[in-house]
């Protein structure tokens, strides 16, 4: 009963000054495009064990599993079939992409030439733009690039700074 009386008050500060019937609280029905009544909302057909399409936002949707940055280290064959696995994701998802990734390509190539004290910065800014031009330009497939291009940067070895430039080289060299 005190529920009732409090969601009545509640309505009733709602309206201001306004007669019921006026503004405030609306029946079913008097909304533009037609409103009226919603009724249950529940589970709108779907079953306990139903999920909407695209519900699960845990992880990142229909990716190619990440590069393994030891693999890529150890096994120049590894390189190859990645390079053409990020190329065809490049052919299937976007487009025009072609002076873009040499401008990419051309800034992992001076960052691989920077001294090596200053290398890990370098390659922390060519990550930032690397996700920048990702954003700006849609190119979901250069994902996978960017997730290994985080773990060349934290490991910070030579090597991996080498055969990050070389996976990119063959891509470029792939999507020609």
């Amino acid at each position: 009963m005190a529920e009732e009386q409090a969601a009545q008050q509640q309505g009733n500060r709602n309206r201001g000054n306004r007669p019921p019937g006026q503004g405030g609280e609306r029946a079913g029905g008097d909304r533009p495009g037609g409103g009226g009544d919603r009724g249950d909302r529940g589970d709108r057909g779907r079953g306990p064990g139903d999920r909407r399409p695209g519900g699960d936002r845990g992880g990142r949707p229909d990716g190619p599993p990440e590069i393994d940055l030891d693999k890529l280290i150890g096994d120049s064959l590894y390189l190859d079939n990645q390079a053409h696995v990020v190329v065809s994701r490049m052919r299937d998802l976007d487009s025009g992409t072609r002076s873009t990734l040499r401008r990419l390509y051309n800034a992992v190539r001076r960052a691989t030439r920077t001294p090596e004290k200053e290398r890990q910065h370098a390659f922390v800014m060519l990550r930032a733009r690397l996700a920048y031009t990702i954003a700006r330009h849609g190119l979901r497939s250069l994902d996978q690039i960017e997730r290994l291009l985080l773990q060349v940067t934290r490991k910070n070895e030579a090597r991996g700074y080498e055969r990050f430039r070389d996976l990119f080289e063959a891509i470029v060299a792939y999507n020609e």
